[in-house]
């Protein structure tokens, strides 16, 4: 005859408690948006216009000679 075991790290009666199922859903929350934070890193940036200014212009020169139109 084997012996089913249950409860053996823990009561029952303590994976049912509330604090449990609260630390338990903090960890599901913790791991969500650690794997989210892991995929959008592997992802390629985007590059979105800017719709004020084109992205590679200066508003001011920064040039050492300010007058010329380089």
């Amino acid at each position: 005859m084997t012996e089913l075991h249950t409860g053996i790290l823990l009561p029952e009666s303590f994976l049912n408690s509330q604090f449990f199922v609260v630390l338990a859903a903090l960890v599901a929350l913790n791991t969500s948006i650690y794997a989210a934070l892991a995929i959008a890193k592997i992802l390629p940036k985007i590059f979105r216009p800017s719709i004020f200014r084109p992205g590679k212009y200066r508003r001011e020169t920064r040039s050492i000679y300010p007058d010329s139109s380089d």
